[in-house]
């Protein structure tokens, strides 16, 4: 029986400690594989396209530019990327931004941030 290819996520965050949660939160899940972090848009750009992963869990404030920036830079080259935007500012606004830039997903950091395992366990491409 062949082993199936790990699903490969990349984080894009600026803060250290939200990464580290980050990567506790999804590091449980079998069939799943961190590939990269960037802090930047800029980072984020370049490590996204160089791994092409299936996810991208994207901040929408980063040092630099915002997660707007990266999704408007990689959405139209690798469309079928899965971006999942955790924010601290979830505003309506900033949700329709998102969304209209590629992000399938947009949660609010500080009540939502788990709904990112279960998005990712929900969807077809990690099987358990």
């Amino acid at each position: 029986m062949e082993t199936p290819t790990p699903a490969k996520v990349f984080i894009v965050e600026d803060s250290a400690s939200i990464r580290a949660r980050l990567t506790d939160l999804l590091g449980d899940i079998d069939g799943l594989q961190i590939v990269g972090e960037a802090e930047t848009p800029i980072d984020a750009i370049d490590g996204i396209l160089r791994s092409r992963p299936a996810w991208v869990v994207l901040d929408f404030q980063l040092r630099g530019g915002t997660g707007v920036d990266v999704l408007r830079a990689v959405h139209p080259t690798a469309p079928d990327i899965m971006f999942v935007v955790l924010t601290n500012h979830p505003t309506a606004q900033y949700r329709r931004l998102c969304l209209g830039a590629g992000a399938s997903w947009f949660f609010d950091k500080s009540t939502e941030f788990t709904k990112i395992k279960d998005v990712i366990l929900g969807a077809s491409v990690v099987k358990q």
